[in-house]
């Protein structure tokens, strides 16, 4: 208890906290990390984790990260579970064609914490691209940048397409139009990882491209790759223990 109270001073924690010593709790759960050798000071943690529950108490929804280093962020469960708006690093970028701004659900990158990026796409009036699986012509697509060290990418799915009949070359095919919002998850990588790539001031960023082929009722224009950056503020590990005396010591 006197450990978890310096803790939570420490980092103005204000609602109550849990105490579960021998994790009789955490095995109730069933979210004992197995993965933490009997023995260790570590052993007796749970999976880490986020239950959503209702007004009445009832549990609605569940996050679980399978690492125990990994944390999914609170701004990230709201805007999967509730649709809240992901606002944070925004930046735009505005071709002949289409408007894209970026955004994530976190303005900060912490090592192991999972965000959400997303990409708002407003195309110009009269313009459509092509969803994935079109046949002869460049679908819609976005990457992240695959060299990069910064984060571990999480797999997404493209929205629903529509299906648009082209008269001047009578095909129908999967297109999207006017408006495309995307959205999909990294998970930071751990600390010794993520801090090379800091700049001095302190900044880290994602980068990405968004690649497509636009085209208007009687024209389809070169296809063209527009470069994507998402700055972060980086936050380290908290790594300061509480005092010895107060430190859990492994059986």
């Amino acid at each position: 208890m006197s450990a978890l109270k310096n803790f939570a001073d420490r980092q103005h924690i204000t609602y109550p906290l849990l105490s579960d010593t021998d994790s009789k709790i955490i095995r109730t759960f069933g979210i004992l990390n197995e993965t933490v050798k009997p023995g260790t000071a570590a052993f007796g943690i749970p999976y880490p984790g986020v239950y959503v529950v209702d007004v009445q108490g009832k549990v609605v929804a569940k996050y679980f990260e399978d690492d125990y280093a990994d944390r999914i962020s609170t701004a990230d469960i709201l805007a999967r579970q509730f649709g809240a708006p992901i606002e944070a690093a925004r930046g735009a970028i505005e071709t002949k064609h289409l408007r894209i701004t970026t955004a994530a659900s976190n303005g900060a990158a912490r090592p192991g914490l999972r965000i959400m990026l997303s990409l708002d796409i407003r195309l110009k009036p009269g313009m459509h691209v092509y969803a994935p699986g079109v046949q002869g012509y460049i679908p819609m697509d976005w990457q992240l940048d695959p060299a990069g060290p910064a984060a571990k990418r999480h797999s997404f799915e493209y929205p629903a397409s529509e299906m648009l009949h082209l008269e001047a070359i009578g095909e129908t095919v999967p297109v999207y139009r006017n408006h495309i919002q995307l959205q999909r998850e990294i998970t930071f990588a751990q600390e010794d990882a993520l801090k090379p790539l800091v700049s001095p001031a302190g900044e880290l960023v994602v980068k990405g491209m968004f690649r497509c082929q636009a085209c208007d009722d009687h024209t389809c224009y070169i296809p063209q790759e527009v470069p994507l950056e998402w700055h972060f503020k980086y936050e380290g590990m908290d790594l300061r223990r509480v005092p010895s005396e107060l430190q859990h010591k492994p059986n």
